[in-house]
């Protein structure tokens, strides 16, 4: 046997002895470690397999859970989102009314948004021509047999029907806005063939109530919102 393979055998031999101790040690330190795991784990995971164990301790929420019945909950949560929704619909109204407030005119526009006039220095038979929110008005105090004749016409041959009684609130008194309806000239009063206005732009005639009778003029003069406060004033707007 040469001395190569009396080395070899010798080594093999103490391998042989050693083995059962290593393994021995090995076994109680796993021991040990499993040991320290399970004494460090208190619980078991919901989230894990039961043959594993975790250290994650899940929170305990109980002392947070509502002590009323589910239905007073249910009152509450109803009673919160009801109030909720009042809140932000004043809210918005508020907005919207704060709007609307900014957008009307102011003052001074209101101010110019009506017009008195006194009648008593408008004699009959006269027109008079005035200025309202940037527009001619025309006030015609018509005589009774101006008044008579509108009443005599025909309504229904009219192009745009419409009776005199209709137009006016005094007989005596006839308010129009001044602008023709056809294309907004500014007719000519006491002239046409109809004894009213004329409008020479397009040759509308219009009679003594503002109507129209003849031309391109689709409807009658448009009559504004007018009052009669006392017998000697007129309050345009």
């Amino acid at each position: 046997m040469s001395l190569s393979s009396a080395s070899s055998s010798l080594l093999r031999a103490c391998a042989r002895q050693q083995l059962p101790t290593s393994r021995a040690a090995i076994a109680s330190c796993q021991q040990r470690r499993g040991g320290a795991t399970a004494s460090k784990s208190s619980f078991d995971s919901p989230f894990t397999s039961a043959k594993e164990s975790s250290n994650y301790k899940v929170p305990d929420f109980s002392k947070y859970a509502s002590k009323k019945s589910p239905r007073s909950n249910q009152v509450f949560s109803y009673f919160m989102a009801g109030s909720l929704g009042l809140a932000s619909a004043v809210g918005a109204k508020a907005t919207v009314q704060d709007f609307l407030v900014n957008m009307s005119a102011s003052a001074d526009v209101l101010a110019q948004a009506k017009v008195e006039i006194g009648l008593g220095a408008i004699p009959e038979g006269k027109n008079v021509i005035i200025k309202w929110r940037g527009k001619p008005v025309f006030i015609r105090h018509r005589t009774q047999g101006e008044i008579d004749e509108a009443n005599q016409v025909d309504v229904t041959s009219l192009r745009d029907p419409e009776a005199d009684q209709d137009r006016v609130q005094k007989p005596e008194w006839l308010v129009m806005l001044g602008v023709c309806t056809h294309l907004g000239c500014v007719p000519i009063g006491e002239s046409g063939d109809f004894g009213g206005w004329f409008c020479p732009c397009h040759g509308s005639h219009y009679d003594i109530s503002g109507r129209i009778r003849k031309g391109p003029a689709p409807l009658n003069l448009e009559v504004p919102s007018y009052n009669f406060p006392d017998e000697d004033t007129l309050i345009i707007g």
